[in-house]
Parts: C-alpha cells; sequence; structure tokens
C-alpha cells in the first residue's frame, strides 16, 4: 500500500486486484462535410476520442460498464501503460478483477471528453482548417455534447446496452444526461459527489478561475502554443479550484498552521504557510500537465449544465429516464457539490417512480472523498450491482 498525489488530492493504491497494462486507443468520426452539429448549433468535425477499455464484451454486447471522467481526468481510469510507470490510472482502486467495477463481469469503458487535452479533440488540437491550433475558436461545449460524443464512441464498439453509466463530480452529470438522452440504451446510473445542476457557488469559483487564466499576459487570446503558456493564470485557477476539493476540517489535520520558516514568519512577506507551499505545488503541477484553454472550456460546460433544461423542473425532466435504478451518493464534507445537490436527485428520481438507492457517507475529505473513500464506496456499488 502507498500514497500519492492524483488528481485533486492523496489517493491510497493498492495493487492487488490490478488489470495490468493497458493501452488508449482512439476513434474518429464526422469528417467533413459530414461534421457532428453541437449543442449549440456549430458543426465540428473531424472528432477523435481517446478511450480505453477493461474487460470483455459479452455476446449480447450488454455487459458494459461506462465510467465517466471529472473536470481534468482522462480516459486512463485504470492499469498502466508500460512496466516502468510509476501510478496506474486515476480510478484504478475500483477497476479490475473483484473489484466495484469487476473486469471478470464487466466490460469497463472510460473515454477523455469533448474539450480535453487527453487525446480527445479540443482547443489544442489542429483545426484541418488552418493547420494550427483551434484555441479559442473552437465551439463552446457542452455535458449534452460529451455525452452525444461517447454515443458515437459505443455504436462504434457495437455496444447494445449499458449496465451503468457511473460518473464522480462532473461525471455524475455526463451520466444524468445519458439517462435523459437515451433511455432505452441505459439500465442503470451511479451518480457519486456530483449534481444535476452547477449551483452558484460553484458557478462564482469557475469565475475567478477563468478570470485569471484571461488576465495572464501570455494567454494572447488563447492563442499561445508554441509560445510562452499562460501558466501563472492556470496555476491560480488550479489553486483556487483545489481549494474547493477539500474540506476545513482535513486542512487543519494534514497542515494545521504549520509555518515553514517560523522565525521569519514576521519580517518576510514570501515566507510560507504549509498549507500556501501545497497549493503552490498543486498549481505550478497542473500547469505541466493541462491545457488553459480545455480547463476554461470544461469548465464553462460545468456551468451550463442543467438537467431540467427545457422542462419546468427537474422533476419533469425526469420522467424520461427509463433506468431500472438509479444509485446516488454524497458525503458529508463536500461543500463543491452538497449533500442537498444529491437530495434533490433523489426527490426528483422518486416523483417520476424511478427506483433509487441513496448513501450519505462520512468523510473528512471534502469534495476529493469520491477519490478517497473508495473502500465504502466499493460495498455500496457492489450491493447495487447485484440488485440490477
Amino acid at each position: 500500500m502507498r500514497t500519492r498525489e492524483l488528481g485533486e488530492s492523496p489517493v491510497v493504491i493498492v495493487e492487488e486486484g490490478s488489470i495490468g497494462l493497458v493501452e488508449t486507443k482512439y476513434y474518429t468520426f464526422a469528417s467533413p462535410p459530414n461534421k457532428f452539429q453541437m449543442d449549440n448549433g456549430l458543426e465540428l468535425g473531424p472528432i477523435t476520442v481517446a478511450y480505453e477499455t477493461y474487460g470483455e464484451l459479452n455476446e449480447a454486447r450488454d455487459n458494459v460498464l461506462l465510467v465517466e471522467h471529472a473536470l481534468t481526468a482522462s480516459a486512463h481510469a485504470a492499469g498502466k501503460h508500460s512496466e516502468d510507470d510509476q501510478y496506474p490510472g486515476w480510478w484504478d482502486v475500483m477497476i479490475g478483477p473483484g473489484r466495484a467495477y469487476d473486469t471478470d463481469k464487466y466490460f469497463v469503458v472510460c473515454s477523455n471528453i469533448l474539450g480535453s487535452c487527453y487525446g480527445t479533440t479540443g482547443p489544442s488540437s489542429i483545426n484541418p482548417e488552418t493547420d494550427k491550433p483551434y484555441g479559442m475558436t473552437f465551439p463552446l461545449v457542452t455535458v449534452r455534447d460529451m455525452v452525444r460524443v461517447q454515443k458515437e464512441l459505443m455504436d462504434h464498439l457495437g455496444v447494445n446496452k449499458i449496465k451503468s453509466v457511473i460518473g464522480g463530480s462532473m461525471g455524475g452529470m455526463q451520466a444524468i444526461e445519458w439517462a435523459l438522452l437515451y433511455p432505452d440504451m441505459v439500465e442503470s446510473i451511479a451518480l457519486v459527489a456530483s449534481g444535476a445542476v452547477s449551483n452558484p457557488q460553484s458557478i462564482a469559483i469557475h469565475k475567478v478561475g477563468i478570470r485569471a487564466i484571461l488576465d495572464d499576459p501570455n494567454f494572447n487570446g488563447g492563442n499561445y502554443y508554441g509560445d510562452e503558456v499562460p501558466a501563472k493564470g492556470l496555476a491560480i485557477a488550479r489553486m483556487i479550484g483545489h481549494i474547493t476539493y477539500l474540506h476545513h476540517n482535513w486542512l487543519w489535520e494534514k497542515f494545521g498552521r504549520a509555518h515553514s520558516d517560523p522565525e521569519n514568519m514576521k519580517l518576510k512577506l514570501g515566507s510560507k504557510f504549509d498549507i500556501e507551499n501545497y497549493l503552490e505545488y498543486q498549481g505550478t503541477k497542473f500547469v505541466d500537465r493541462f491545457d488553459a484553454n480545455s480547463y476554461i472550456y470544461i469548465m464553462r460546460a460545468i456551468d451550463l449544465y442543467d438537467a431540467a433544461e427545457g422542462y419546468e423542473s427537474l422533476k419533469k425532466s425526469f420522467e424520461r429516464i427509463k433506468c431500472k435504478k438509479v444509485f446516488v451518493c454524497s458525503f458529508t464534507s463536500d461543500w463543491l457539490f452538497p449533500t442537498y445537490q444529491s437530495e434533490e436527485i433523489v426527490r426528483a428520481l422518486k416523483f417520476s417512480n424511478v427506483e433509487v438507492e441513496y448513501q450519505e457517507i462520512e468523510s473528512p475529505y471534502g469534495h476529493d472523498s469520491f477519490l478517497l473513500e473508495y473502500k465504502e464506496l466499493t460495498q455500496y456499488i457492489k450491493q447495487f450491482f447485484a440488485t440490477l
């Protein structure tokens, strides 16, 4: 057992049961003139989707678990790409033989979302009409666009039915949209630390992060490729976002008021508390792995999401859902997607006569609990799958 920094927070990695070596694959569709029509009416194409699969698709092509990733993750959800890889995929503790998403039973798929920078077409991709990166000319992306692109991938893989669409955080929004757009294809969904709409606090936090990137002198209207990237703005945006993944109780336990240079803390403005050093480390590390334009686009997609869009209420919208059952899980210390948002989903599902199982897990880790509390989550997920 060991600990590492993954995505938002330290995650305990248990090696037993790993699926071993995997590879990222790519599927391209919507080649001109048959472009993909976006939610806003604009067209895009060709589109390449990066994805990984684990386990085997059965003859009925219906033993499928579709795992949706959160804001800055990728298609690499489990296993390792080579023996030399230091760390496995971002949700490796949940995927593999005997694990929550059991690859002895299920064909598990994870694809990188539209607009990202990990292999699926996004702002950093080359626009075939200009032979230059799209930058801010890339059309605005919605969660619905992401899901419709994934549907193209499912069709390509020959999937007939999806046993469950599973997502944490923004991944839960995608799972909801799957159930709304393709009700006859989705047997169940599992929503972890998520919401049916982006709340005003989340939008406000995203606004500050986006503003930090836009105001970086190196941003250059999004045309920074091949030049200095807006590192300062992106690092600040990540630091702001990172704070929302944590809870003050965990911060007290982890850092308290420890200071790296206590003798000079009242003499030098540049001397730092340990929590300050931690946030700067997270910001710097993030700049090395993520694209600033993609960060803006995906945060905006989260802001725009509303599962009740086009309907008078969430309850009315959820009348479209035909799932056999839905699993909803929240965490007591999560203030990015608070428990009340999960409870709102549960009430709307019950109103629409959808069977729902709800669990609130006691955890000190804040929003990152969906990655850290994998043992308890595994227990509930296995029980949920057993009832389908």
